[in-house]
């Protein structure tokens, strides 16, 4: 079902696109087998492209279907095409898969009490810590404002844009303006 002609990619689309409505609607045992024909072989290669090897592609694959089924009710045929659905879940089962092959085993971790602070280090960072809240203190206060909103208070750009009714642009031009003055600050300060 692959085509150069864009009428033909649209109606394929569409058609990828109504068997995982009715997955999701109807539960469809038949068109998930069509889904799976189809998708199984491009998700397979695909993950291999991306650096699986062959049986955790195929493991991999297993895992993005069974995802297609289990989910399919958050699949928004207005949002992205079936393929893009489809390729998005392998893409970040992939990065999963990284990510829990490189955690380290509980054994690899240390244990037992964390050695005492050197006392040096502590004055050092206390010190840093009062340049720091005194450089905050100089800003403006609507970049002081957006500073703590994104740092201490952890909310996104997007976030604060909507709390502020700011637009984005503002928000990360303040924000970039507020981190150059903080690190002029605290630069000056190593300076003296």
């Amino acid at each position: 079902m692959t085509s150069e002609n864009p009428d033909d990619k649209t109606r394929e689309n569409a058609t990828w696109a109504a068997l995982l409505i009715r997955i999701r609607d109807h539960r469809d045992e038949a068109a998930f087998a069509a889904l799976f024909r189809h998708f199984a072989p491009r998700l397979k290669g695909f993950l291999i492209r991306s650096g699986a090897d062959a049986a955790q592609a195929e493991e991999l694959v297993q895992e993005v279907m069974t995802t297609a089924w289990r989910k399919a009710a958050l699949f928004d045929p207005t949002r992205a095409s079936a393929a893009t659905w489809l390729f998005t879940i392998a893409r970040n089962k992939r990065i999963d898969l990284i990510r829990r092959t490189r955690r380290p085993e509980p054994e690899d971790l240390p244990w037992g009490p964390e050695p005492d602070p050197d006392p040096a280090a502590l004055v050092g960072l206390q010190q840093e810590t009062e340049y720091l809240g005194q450089a905050l203190a100089a800003l403006p206060e609507k970049q002081r404002d957006l500073v703590q909103k994104a740092y201490f208070g952890e909310m996104t750009h997007s976030e604060i844009a909507e709390a502020t009714g700011l637009p984005l642009g503002t928000i990360k031009s303040r924000l970039r303006l507020a981190l150059d003055r903080l690190r002029h600050a605290m630069d000056t300060k190593d300076a003296r």
